[in-house]
C-alpha cells in the first residue's frame, strides 16, 4: 500500500475530529439527537444491531467509512470474494466464503470451480455423519458408535467445541461427544475415561497429519483402542480422518475412503464449516449443518452488498479501529447472555488475535499504530459477579458486545425476562452511569458518594435476536470473519497467515530431547537452561 495508514486524509481527519469528541459524553450526544438510537441501528439479517452507545456522531462514520474506502477495502472485498491470493505471505487465495456457496454457483480458482469440489465433500460428511446417527455404521464389534471424540488443535477444535456448545439443543442426545487438543495427557485421560472402546469413534482432524499435539494425541488414542481391541483392523472402524496427506493417513491404519479433504485457501480458524465440522454435522445432522452454511452464505451476502454505512461487519470492524487506534483501548469484551455460546468468546479470540495480532504491514514494514485488541468474555450473567467491576469502574476503556436472544430454547419463566433485562440494563449503566447529583437526590452519603459514582461513557454494541438457531449462529461466526477482515484491510496488515504460531513450535521441538535425555548438553539462555535442568532432576 502505497501511502502509510497515519499519511491518509481520512486518518488526519479522524485525528482532527477525535479531539473535537474525545471528551463529550455519551449523555450529551443523546440529549443533543432524540433520534440518536435509530440513526445507529441496523436490522438486517435477523439481527437488531444497536451501536448508538458508542462515542461517535454522523461524522465519525462518515470519516471510518471515508477511510475504509482510501484503504481499498471495496476492492479487496471483490478480490477475496474472486479467489484473488490476497494472502500474499503463502501466495494463496482466501476463500472461506466458498465453504458455504450454494452448488449452483461458481468460484473459479485456475480454471476449476471450486465450489463443486466443496459440495462433494459436503455430500460425502452426509453420507458418513447420517451412517454414525443411524446406527449403522459399527465398530470393530459390531457395536453402535456411541461416542465421538474430535482430536485437534487451533481451528480443528475450537471451532467444533464451539458450534457443538452453542447447538447442543439441536444435538442427538444418544451420542456423547468430547474434544481433545491439549497436548496434556489429562486431556486425552479425562475424554476417554468412562469411555467403551467397542463404541467410541475418533476424527482425527490435522491438514498436515503432522501437527504435534494433534498427532500425539491420536497416537495415544490408538494405542488406548488396541489395548481393549487387540486387533490392528479396529483402527478403520474406529478412526477417521480430515486431512490432505492421504500416505500419513493411510500408514495410521485409517481407511482413506474415510478421509475428509480440505484445501489451502481455507486457514483453520476459518475452517470450522469445512470437513472440520464433521463432529459438528454428526451432532446435529446434516440438514442443520446446512442451515448453518445458509447463514453464514446469508451473511457474506450482505457483506458483499451492503452499502457500507449498513454493512454490519463493516461499521463493527471500523469501530474497532476507532477505539484500539484513537481511544487506545486494548481489550474487547465478548459478552453473549446465552449459556449456549460459552465458548464464543474463546472462538473469536483465536479468530481475531490470530489474524490480526501482527506487528508489519504487507509490504513488512514495522507498524506504528495498534493492531488487533485482545478478545475475552464469558456469558452473562456470570460475567457481572466477576469481572464487570472493572468494566464499570476501573481504569481501562473496555468496549462490549452484548449478545441477547428473544425467545429461550429452553423456556423456563421468569428467567428470559430477567436474563434479557440485564443485557439491557448494562448496556444503559455502562453508557450512562450514575453521576454525583443523582447520588445526592437519593440520599446517599457524602463519603459514600465517590465510589457509588459510575463516570459511564464505557461504549458498547447490543445484538439482539429472535432466538439460537444454526442459521443464526452461522451469520454470527461471518459477521465476526468479515469485520476482522475489515480492521486487516484499514491496518495493511495480512489477516490470513499465522507466522507468530510457529516459532515456539520449532523451540519445543527442539527441548523436547532434552527433556528426554538427560545427558544431552544445553546451549540455550540461562533461564531456559535452568527450566530444562529441573524438569530433569
Amino acid at each position: 500500500m502505497k501511502t502509510k495508514l497515519k499519511e491518509t486524509l481520512a486518518w488526519k481527519k479522524l485525528e482532527k475530529h477525535f479531539n473535537d469528541i474525545e471528551n463529550i459524553h455519551l449523555r450529551e450526544l443523546f440529549f443533543l439527537d432524540k433520534e440518536r438510537a435509530k440513526k445507529f441501528t441496523i436490522r438486517d439479517e435477523g439481527i437488531y444491531f444497536d451501536f448508538s452507545k458508542h462515542r461517535i456522531t454522523t461524522e465519525t462514520i462518515d470519516l471510518l467509512i471515508s477511510l475504509a474506502r482510501e484503504r481499498g477495502l471495496e476492492e479487496k472485498m471483490a478480490a477475496m470474494f474472486s479467489g484473488k491470493r490476497i494472502n500474499t505471505t503463502e501466495n494463496r487465495a482466501v476463500l472461506h466464503v466458498a465453504l458455504r456457496t450454494p452448488i449452483e454457483e461458481e468460484i473459479i480458482i485456475d480454471g476449476h470451480n471450486i465450489v463443486t469440489d466443496v459440495h462433494e465433500v459436503l455430500d460425502k460428511m452426509d453420507w458418513f455423519s447420517s451412517k454414525v446417527r443411524n446406527g449403522e455404521w459399527k465398530g470393530f464389534t459390531e457395536k453402535p458408535i456411541k461416542n465421538i471424540v474430535n482430536i485437534g488443535i487451533g481451528g480443528s477444535d475450537l471451532g467444533p467445541v464451539m458450534a457443538y456448545e452453542a447447538l447442543k439443543y439441536y444435538s442427538n442426545r444418544d451420542l456423547e461427544f468430547r474434544f481433545v487438543s491439549n497436548v496434556d495427557g489429562d486431556d486425552f485421560t479425562e475424554a476417554v475415561k468412562t469411555f467403551n472402546p467397542e463404541e467410541t469413534l475418533f476424527i482425527v482432524s490435522s491438514k498436515t497429519f503432522t501437527t504435534l499435539e494433534t498427532m500425539t494425541n491420536a497416537h495415544t488414542a490408538r494405542k488406548w483402542l488396541l489395548a481393549a481391541l487387540k486387533d490392528e483392523k479396529a483402527v478403520a472402524r474406529h478412526f477417521v480422518a480430515v486431512s490432505t496427506n492421504e500416505k500419513a493417513v493411510e500408514a495410521f491404519g485409517i481407511d482413506t475412503h474415510n478421509m475428509f479433504g480440505f484445501w489451502d485457501w481455507v486457514g483453520g480458524r476459518y475452517s470450522m464449516d469445512s470437513a472440520i465440522g464433521l463432529s459438528t454435522m454428526i451432532a446435529i445432522g446434516a440438514e442443520q449443518f446446512k442451515d448453518m452454511l445458509s447463514g453464514f452464505h446469508s451473511m457474506d451476502e450482505h457483506f458483499r452488498n451492503t452499502p457500507l454505512n449498513k454493512n454490519i461487519p463493516v461499521i463493527m470492524g471500523l469501530l474497532s479501529v476507532w477505539y484500539g487506534d484513537f481511544f487506545n483501548a486494548q481489550t474487547q469484551a465478548i459478552l453473549p447472555y446465552s449459556r449456549y455460546l460459552h465458548r464464543f468468546p474463546a472462538y473469536l479470540q483465536q479468530l481475531t488475535m490470530e489474524s490480526n495480532g501482527k506487528h508489519v504491514t504487507i509490504e513488512g514494514n514495522s507498524v506504528d499504530y495498534q493492531t488487533s485488541a485482545i478478545y475475552w468474555g464469558e456469558p452473562g450473567t456470570n460475567g457481572q459477579h466477576s469481572f464487570y467491576q472493572l468494566i464499570h469502574q476501573g481504569t481501562e476503556l473496555i468496549p462490549c458486545d452484548f449478545f441477547g436472544f428473544k425467545t429461550s430454547l429452553n423456556p423456563l419463566p421468569p428467567h428470559q425476562d430477567y436474563l434479557m433485562a440485564n443485557v439491557i440494563a448494562q448496556g444503559e449503566a455502562l453508557a450512562f452511569g450514575k453521576t454525583e447529583k443523582e447520588l445526592v437526590q437519593e440520599g446517599v452519603s457524602a463519603e459514600l458518594i465517590p465510589h457509588k459514582t459510575f463516570e459511564g461513557n464505557r461504549p458498547s454494541s447490543t445484538f439482539l435476536m429472535e432466538k439460537l438457531t444454526p442459521q443464526m449462529l452461522g451469520k454470527l461466526i461471518a459477521m465476526y470473519e468479515h469485520s476482522v477482515f475489515v480492521q486487516g484491510v484499514i491496518w495493511g496488515i495480512n489477516s490470513f497467515d499465522q507466522m507468530g504460531v510457529e516459532l515456539g513450535k520449532v523451540l519445543a521441538k527442539n527441548i523436547i530431547p532434552e527433556l528426554q535425555n538427560k545427558e544431552t548438553a544445553l546451549n540455550h539462555d540461562s533461564s531456559t537452561n535452568a527450566l530444562i535442568e529441573f524438569y530433569r532432576k
